[in-house]
């Protein structure tokens, strides 16, 4: 590590704060990853007439959330980190796991709504933790919010339309 500045997140000085920030990334890595493998089950599998907007929605968003994969893991290394491999990997998000009766597509806006907000917290987390401290991250973490924020908005509007008729 070539700079030695005590307000550079790069610097020896700061590689408790670093190792904390990618620990966290590390976190939102595989949320994004767990997310990716669940929007694509979710995108395939729903039937019904009313069940086409939904897999489109998350067919779509499968990208986009794989580049915020893509995005925490490039932040990961740049703060001298190790991205992790699939030996890694422990599923949490249950509420996503597609449904019993495939036609249940309030099943399947739940758990987006779910995984979502808890993204919308852990990313609100980091960039709590580095306020002050590593910019960067910070406002990286800031636009991927910003798309989980419309992305949980969106499948709100869906929750509300399927609910009421």
């Amino acid at each position: 590590m070539a700079s030695t500045a005590t307000g550079d997140i790069l610097a020896e000085a700061n590689a408790d704060k670093r190792a904390e920030i990618v620990e966290l990334l590390t976190r939102a890595y595989w949320m994004e990853i767990e997310t990716v493998m669940s929007y694509v089950a979710n995108s395939i599998n729903p039937d019904g007439v009313r069940a086409q907007e939904i897999r489109d929605s998350l067919a779509a968003d499968v990208a986009e959330e794989l580049g915020h994969a893509q995005q925490f893991g490039q932040r990961i290394k740049e703060l001298y980190g190790v991205v992790p491999g699939s030996l890694d990997f422990h599923a949490e998000q249950s509420s996503l796991q597609p449904p019993h009766e495939q036609t249940d597509i309030v099943h399947v806006i739940k758990g987006v709504i779910e995984a979502e907000t808890g993204g919308i917290e852990h990313y609100t987390h980091i960039i709590e933790a580095t306020d002050g401290v590593d910019w960067v991250t910070q406002d990286m973490v800031i636009a991927i919010l910003h798309d989980e924020q419309r992305h949980r908005r969106l499948f709100e509007g869906f929750l509300r339309e399927f609910e009421s008729g």
